[in-house]
Order: structure tokens, then sequence, then C-alpha cells
């Protein structure tokens, strides 16, 4: 356990400080155009474009979060340790299909 622990830390350190820098940039941006006097259409069209992307980003990272618990069910079921490469290459692999699911969601129907 202390050994996942141990590989997964850092990882999640990594997305907290991202997290910050990113909060920290949209801030300074918002700030910036209140202060430049922005046009009130391109501010609304910054609220709504941000509106849509943290939506879609609520329906990506579910998507990769549900794939990556079926991955661990797969791991628990078929008693893998944490020495076990296969282990890594589901989490990652289970990952990667929650991805292309919603890469799949998100593509526009082809037009006939």
């Amino acid at each position: 356990m202390f050994d996942i622990l141990a590989i997964l830390l850092p990882f999640f350190l990594a997305l907290c400080i991202v997290a910050v820098i990113r909060m920290v940039v949209d801030a300074r941006l918002r700030r910036r155009l209140a202060e430049t006097h922005a046009g009130e259409d391109m501010v609304s069209a910054l609220v709504k474009a941000d509106e849509e992307a943290r939506r879609q980003s609520s329906l990506k990272w579910g998507l990769v979060l549900t794939a990556m618990g079926g991955a661990l069910c797969l791991i628990d079921a078929f008693d893998l340790s944490v020495e076990d490469p296969t282990a890594f290459g589901l989490l990652i692999g289970f990952a990667g299909l929650g991805m292309l699911a919603y890469h799949a969601l998100r593509r526009p129907a082809p037009r006939d």
C-alpha cells in the first residue's frame, strides 16, 4: 500500500501545482480584461467558452476515472500486485480507453 502511495504522491502533487498555476493565470487574464475595458461581447464569449470547457472537462475526467476504477477492479480480480507490470499496463490502458471514449463522444456526427 505504501509503495503505491510513494509512486502516486508526486503525480498528485504535480497536478495540484498545475491547477494552482492555471487558476492564477486565469485570474490575471480576467483582471487584465477588466482593466483594459474589453468589450462586453468579448467578455461574454470568454465566459461562455470557459463554461463549455468546464462542462467538457467534467465529462472527460468522469470517463477516465470510471475506466480507471474498472482497471482497479480487474487488478483486484486478477490478484495482481504493485510489482506486476500488468497492473500498470491495465491502469494506463484503461485511462487511454477513457480518453478515447471522450473523443468519440465529442466528435461531431458526420453530415450526409
